[in-house]
């Protein structure tokens, strides 16, 4: 079985927040995929689904049965963490951690086993 990937490294979200939105599509054939994401009012998800169809394309591009494909893989991983510094009162410093992650999305022909 084939498997197309696409990936979106360094996105700026947390890891734990993009988990939340790739739980929903793992697993699901392609067009119910890109529906729920297009309902989902997760900030994550605009980011997700630019993945998703980047991946499609990517099956496209080698002559897939494009309407056969399913969410063969929905991974998120974290990335690096940008530390930031908050000035506070009597000189202290309070950490501010931008977290990033990587978003991973593969597709592949046939139902995911």
């Amino acid at each position: 079985m084939a498997v197309w990937k696409s990936t979106h490294r360094y996105a700026r979200i947390s890891a734990r927040k993009a988990r939340l939105v790739t739980g929903l599509i793992a697993g699901r054939h392609v067009d119910e995929a890109l529906e729920l994401l297009k309902f989902t009012r997760k900030r994550a998800s605009s980011m997700i689904d630019k993945v998703l169809r980047s991946a499609v394309a990517n099956a496209d591009e080698q002559e897939a049965d494009v309407r056969s494909l399913y969410v063969h893989e929905a991974r998120v991983d974290e990335g690096p963490t940008i530390k930031r510094f908050r000035p506070k009162d009597r000189g202290r410093a309070h950490p501010i951690m931008k977290r990033t992650s990587h978003l991973v999305i593969a597709v592949g022909e046939g139902p995911r086993k």
